[in-house]
């Protein structure tokens, strides 16, 4: 099997890539590639491997010997997975790999605001404690986590080990029923849950009933000084509105790792907001990047590779085959 690495690069330059080249007969790193280099690098190789580079029906389709695409993340939005059925590719995504990694990041964030830390770097950035009469400054009224309530939108692995870790400090944490499912779920549907939020974490994909499920309503349902944490996907945060919300004191801090457009090389509201000493972090899609994560992403690859040779072999040896 000859496989084809294309984004070598989005999981940096200290990971060890050899569970991977132990698994094919041959294998291709490209650090970048460029929508219209797909083709020719994928050109008589079995196996894709993409983080993610875009691989549509067109590619797909000019290329009759590839069997499978690996790809070194959960979400598979980057490959037409209706085309690659269609031809025979099998896709293979991987879960769970920066779960540790994501949860810490996470309450990274909870922490950072429920202390309102983006608020007092400012204040020191522009003199305020060196000009002030008492020895320390409290004009930012900080949150105390012990005993507030954490409502979680996505109950799997990640959602349920940020509960844990929440719970660690005192926190009543309820998950809310799954957006678009509610009248079939037991749990609270988020806008019962919203108004006795003191924080909302965010941990379920992007789908056509989370766009924008933190929207203007819920914004407003919230109780004054309510921290709003979004590290699932880009789009499930109205963030004009929640920019305004925390404007207007009705959001007590905003904290992100993602955002619609990634790189946001067009600018983004909230990239523009964080000069004007808000209680606003916004981190770049790197929650996940520890080195433990990123080298389970490879480790992961590897026994997607490996199953798919097993399941080859299988097949080549059936007596109908």
């Amino acid at each position: 099997m000859k496989a084809v690495i294309l984004d070598a690069a989005s999981l940096g330059d200290d990971v060890d890539l050899t569970p991977i080249a132990a698994v094919v007969d041959e294998l291709v790193i490209h650090q970048h590639t460029d929508p219209e280099q797909c083709l020719p690098r994928l050109e008589g190789a079995q196996a894709a491997i993409s983080n993610k580079v875009v691989l549509d029906a067109g590619v797909l389709s000019a290329l009759p010997g590839l069997e499978l695409i690996c790809v070194m993340a959960t979400g598979t939005n980057n490959i037409d997975t209706e085309a690659a059925a269609r031809l025979g590719i099998a896709v293979r995504n991987i879960t769970a790999y920066g779960t540790a990694s994501v949860a810490q990041h996470t309450m990274m964030l909870m922490l950072a605001l429920a202390n309102r830390l983006p608020c007092y770097q400012h204040d020191i950035s522009v003199g305020r404690w060196q000009q002030s009469a008492a020895f320390c400054l409290m004009n930012h009224k900080t949150l105390q986590l012990a005993g507030k309530h954490l409502v979680i939108a996505g109950q799997g692995e990640l959602g349920q080990r940020v509960a844990q870790l929440a719970a660690a400090f005192g926190m009543r944490v309820s998950f809310c029923a799954r957006p678009g499912n509610e009248a079939n779920d037991s749990r609270p549907a988020l806008t019962r849950l919203a108004p006795t939020a003191d924080v909302i974490s965010l941990h379920c994909p992007l789908t056509e009933h989370t766009r924008h499920l933190i929207d203007t309503r819920i914004l407003n349902a919230l109780q004054p000084g309510a921290l709003l944490i979004n590290c699932a996907r880009g789009g499930i945060v109205d963030d004009e509105a929640a920019l305004s919300a925390l404007r207007d004191g009705r959001l007590g801090g905003l904290g992100v790792d993602v955002l619609p457009n990634e790189p946001p090389r067009d600018g983004h509201v909230l990239l523009d907001a964080l000069q004007d000493g808000l209680n606003l972090i916004v981190t770049p899609h790197n929650a996940w990047i520890t080195p433990e994560a990123r080298q389970t992403v490879v480790d992961m690859t590897a026994a997607n590779l490996r199953q798919a040779k097993v399941q080859a072999q299988v097949q080549a040896q059936a007596p109908d085959a």
